[in-house]
């Protein structure tokens, strides 16, 4: 397995977006309803590159892009939230999210913090088992707003140190 964790600078711009939209190409809502922060976030990252590479990383394939994973700082050290945490569709079910989600995990915990959230949806299974691989543990389930083109729940978990 030729798997790397490498800085989301080395990459264009769009990549970050491309690659979520193919890691949930499965259900076109999720595009729909997301497809704008999405664009905002890519165009933020790829603006202040020092915090992509401080807060995220790009996971790679004999050097392509797979997928990424980013984190919010702003409530260290008391928690981290991971944010945006992906693997392209033709990729997942190998066990690079979990690779990925652990070298996350890994190097949130190098800062000292208290926790780790991360929220996801009720629909998405696979990602629900892979934070309780790792040792995430659900605190709580929570109704999306009625402004969502997604119904369901969304999952809080946490990983406490």
């Amino acid at each position: 397995m030729n798997i790397e964790f490498s800085k989301i600078s080395q990459f264009e711009r769009g990549t970050l977006l491309e690659l979520l939209k193919d890691a949930y190409s499965f259900d076109r809502r999720y595009e729909q309803n997301c497809l704008e922060d999405w664009q905002e976030f890519d165009h933020f990252f790829f603006d202040n590159l020092q915090l992509a590479d401080q807060y995220g990383f790009m996971t790679t394939l004999h050097g392509k892009a797979i997928g990424f994973v980013s984190w919010d700082p702003r409530q260290m050290p008391r928690y981290a939230e991971i944010g945006h945490n992906c693997i392209a569709t033709a990729h997942k079910g190998k066990g690079y999210s979990t690779m990925q989600l652990q070298e996350a995990v890994d190097r949130i915990l190098r800062n000292k913090v208290g926790q780790i959230r991360v929220t996801t949806n009720d629909d998405l299974i696979p990602a629900q088992r892979m934070y309780e691989r790792v040792g995430f543990v659900l605190q709580q389930k929570r109704h999306m707003g009625p402004g969502s083109v997604l119904k369901g729940e969304h999952w809080d978990y946490v990983y406490r140190v």
